[in-house]
């Protein structure tokens, strides 16, 4: 067994243990079908359906349906997770609305990037490995656990509240942060298909006053879906806040801004007008 697949294989336990520890905590207070806590259901079907799918995606070595899966587990869960919850309210209904549309949204966009890619170069190294792969499928599963965890607490929870001002702040936050990722990814898309721009980094629109608007509004989106769930938490599920920090930790230190930082160094490092446009425009936060 080759030095990466043994280190796979120690990591697989690991990423379920985790997924397990926030199962056990978001679901206190939390409401139960058949005795079983519904937030943990929920964890559990954000796995499995990762697992049902890496078994086609293994034997095709293919990755094309690695982004949309993601998104139709956000739906999946998400819905379920509102459906079997006693006493929906108000918050969790809005709250269930803005993950519905933010998962649609973003799964067809990615699913239409990739169609036209042909492939999706990060999995190339991975497919071959059948424990690699599955670790990615199974990250999957945690990435939507972690980043969802705010929305599904405040739709599992017991302790139901009337819409207030958290409500009011969330939800603007979230729209501003969904515009803001709405916009960038539609002015690279329409940059990159003409023409005339192959071979040439966008540096116009959002872009112009940061090098990853998409990823501030996904990181600010997620900000106030927190900010909505606020006032609900309780004891353990206060590890709902973990749903922005995990976002914003993921994009600007770990498969985010550092990948594509790196791409694009090795694509136009050294050339002047990237040169320029690096140093002069902010990594992250758009400069007003």
């Amino acid at each position: 067994m080759k030095k990466n697949d043994r280190n796979a294989l120690l990591v697989f336990p690991i990423l379920i243990n985790i997924g397990l520890l926030v199962a056990i905590a978001g679901s206190q207070g939390g409401s139960k079908i058949g005795g079983i806590p519904v937030f943990a259901l929920s964890v559990g079907l954000a796995f499995l359906i990762q697992w049902l799918v890496f078994i086609p995606a293994f034997r095709l070595q293919s990755e094309k349906f690695f982004d949309l899966t993601g998104s139709i587990t956000y739906i999946s869960v998400i819905s379920i997770a509102a459906l079997l919850s006693t006493g929906l309210d108000a918050r969790s209904i809005l709250l269930w609305a803005l993950v519905m549309i933010w998962a649609a949204r973003l799964g067809t966009f990615l699913f239409r990037r990739i169609h036209k890619a042909g492939k999706d170069d990060r999995f190339d190294e991975i497919k071959p490995s059948f424990i690699r792969f599955l670790n990615v499928w199974t990250i999957q599963g945690l990435w939507v656990t972690f980043t969802m965890t705010a929305a599904l607490i405040a739709i599992t929870t017991t302790n139901h509240k009337s819409l207030d001002i958290f409500t009011i702040i969330g939800f603007l936050v979230w729209v501003v942060g969904f515009s803001i990722e709405v916009a960038a990814d539609t002015q690279k898309s329409r940059f990159n298909a003409n023409p005339e721009n192959k071979g040439k980094f966008i540096q116009t629109g959002l872009w112009s006053r940061s090098r990853h608007p998409n990823y501030f509004g996904e990181i600010f989106l997620w900000v106030g879906v927190a900010i909505i769930a606020l006032p609900v938490l309780q004891g353990w599920q206060w590890i709902a806040l973990i749903s922005p920090i995990f976002v914003t930790l993921l994009l600007t230190r770990v498969s985010g801004i550092p990948l594509l930082e790196k791409k694009a160094d090795q694509k136009w490092g050294g050339q002047e007008d990237y040169e320029d446009y690096k140093q002069n425009t902010p990594v992250l936060i758009p400069r007003v």
